[in-house]
């Protein structure tokens, strides 16, 4: 339409029935069009609503380990770690010692890297923090494509090759 003043704006507006909303305040001259403010805002939640729907929230599961864990409740508790991180979730492993066990720091680890190589296949682990009375790791899914390489050019990469999961040639198939 051009530049109107504002009598002549609002009276276009109210001629149609619609509502004039100021786009753009600080420009000079101000922005403003001529619309339904009500059915705008609608499109606007009714948008939202589609862009929540579609996204994924990534939470933060723990499983809990004592230095002393038996095997049928490492295995539940590393299935359950592994269901978690099917979904997509990421999950915080808890090593907890309970009095004199902290004496003994290496059987909590075992523990710690015992999960670590379970859960290897489908999670990174990303060791945050060991304080005095509690062990924790992290683990998110694995993303990342499985390269293969001839075995001599694997063990001349050495760590990285090992960080990458880089599998032999022959293993592949």
């Amino acid at each position: 339409m051009g530049i109107l003043d504002l009598d002549a704006a609002l009276a276009a507006a109210q001629e149609q029935g619609l509502d004039l909303v100021e786009v753009a305040p600080t420009a000079r001259p101000p922005v403003v069009r001529i619309m339904d403010y009500g059915k705008f805002k609608f499109e606007q939640a009714k948008m939202a609503r589609q862009a929540k729907k579609k996204q994924h929230v990534i939470h933060l599961k723990e499983v809990k380990y004592r230095p002393g864990i038996e095997e049928h409740d490492f295995e539940t508790k590393t299935r359950h770690a592994r269901r978690f991180l099917g979904e997509g979730n990421k999950v915080k492993v808890t090593l907890m010692f309970r009095g004199r066990q902290i004496a003994h720091p290496e059987l909590g680890r075992a523990v710690v890297d015992r999960v670590a190589a379970d859960l290897a296949d489908v999670a990174l682990t990303n060791e945050l923090a060991i304080p005095s009375i509690v062990v924790i790791a992290a683990l998110a899914i694995w993303t990342s494509v499985r390269i293969s390489l001839p075995l001599e050019d694997r063990a001349s990469l050495g760590k990285l090759a090992r960080r990458l999961r880089l599998v032999p040639a022959e293993a592949v198939g």
